[in-house]
């Protein structure tokens, strides 16, 4: 097994099953094709230092890839150590709708959930 193939393997987040749905729901309503993969990561910003950054995108050069239950997903090797064990969830709920991130990372969070520190 090469190197690049043990990194497709491990996946350094998970995805609830709700998550899950949410984005085949996505992928189909938009004809998303299959090179596209969802793209996971963080950027300077937001009211607590860094923010999440969640979208379809095509692989990049420095992407680490890896697959969770069925979704192709990219992420920048070094967002890593910001992003190692997060879990990303759906919720549908009267208050809050949308994808949300636990990430154990963070030492800080801002209160709509989308902004981190760590």
């Amino acid at each position: 097994m090469t190197d690049s193939t043990k990194e497709a393997t491990k996946a350094p987040i998970t995805l609830t099953d709700g998550a899950v749905r949410a984005l085949k729901g996505i992928i189909a309503e938009k004809s998303i094709s299959g090179e596209y993969g969802l793209r996971v990561g963080v950027k300077g910003g937001g009211c607590s230092g860094f923010s999440y950054e969640l979208g379809f995108d095509l692989q990049k050069e420095n992407d680490q890839v890896f697959e969770t239950n069925g979704i192709k997903v990219f992420m920048q090797k070094a967002h890593a150590i910001y992003l190692l064990g997060m879990e990303i969830d759906w919720e549908e709920g009267l208050n809050n709708r949308g994808f949300s991130f636990n990430n154990p990372n963070a030492s800080e969070t801002c209160g709509c959930g989308t902004s981190f520190s760590a």
